[in-house]
């Protein structure tokens, strides 16, 4: 089965070589030219994958993206762009976005994104839940935890954090690999604030569940 991605991108050439390249790598793609359409396409159907160009008619990326998160769809986001300054990728990634990629790009570097995202996300599991056993589980879809039927507040860091453990069961994870993922590239990574992650998780979840292992990192244990 192929993946199905939503591609916005008003430039005629581009959104032309990009769509006849993801399709020979076997990719549905639906593509839009402005971001009113888009927006009624991420509605209304269902995609493993957004890549949206941010500056578009009709409104921006940015907007189209952030208006599918505030309704209920999670999937995986990168964006196409040529701004390059740290207000914009904060814009970004405040709209909710997985990954950037700056124009002019190689195409095999997007299908290289593409494929580790898709990788990440969750479409793959069997069971819309991780329930670890002591009257706790998380939701995949909305990203929620619950202590028996009571939502649990965390801190965005945290739940992104258990996030990433879920997405690699039974796998080490290196303290470098868990701050490029967890803290955006203007944010300066903080080896305390991981530990009381780390340890807030596991005071939760059980504390067998999240081990540590010198010059390997961090694991969730997944029987």
């Amino acid at each position: 089965m192929s993946h199905r991605i939503l591609l916005l991108e008003d430039d005629p050439l581009l959104s032309e070589i990009v769509f006849e390249f993801l399709s020979e790598h076997h990719f549905e793609v639906c593509h839009c030219e402005n971001a009113t359409e888009a927006l009624d396409m991420g509605y209304e159907n269902n995609f493993d994958l957004y890549l949206f160009d941010v500056m578009v008619s009709g409104g921006d990326g940015f907007w189209v993206l952030k208006m599918l998160r505030d309704g209920g769809k999670t999937i995986p986001a990168i964006f196409i762009t040529s701004l390059s300054s740290v207000q914009d990728l904060e814009l970004g990634y405040e709209s909710g976005c997985d990954d950037y990629i700056r124009k002019p790009f190689e195409l095999e570097e997007l299908l290289l994104r593409i494929r580790t995202l898709l990788k990440r996300n969750f479409a793959h599991m069997n069971t819309d839940f991780e329930d670890f056993g002591n009257g706790v589980r998380f939701e995949f879809q909305t990203k929620s935890i619950y202590k028996n039927k009571d939502l649990i507040f965390l801190p965005k860091k945290e739940v992104e954090l258990l996030n990433i453990f879920l997405q690699n069961p039974n796998r080490f994870i290196s303290q470098q690999e868990i701050f490029e993922k967890l803290w955006s590239y203007y944010e300066e990574p903080s080896d305390m604030s991981l530990r009381v992650y780390i340890k807030n998780l596991r005071a939760l979840i059980g504390k067998d569940k999240i081990i540590n292992q010198r010059g390997n990192g961090y694991c969730y244990v997944k029987l």
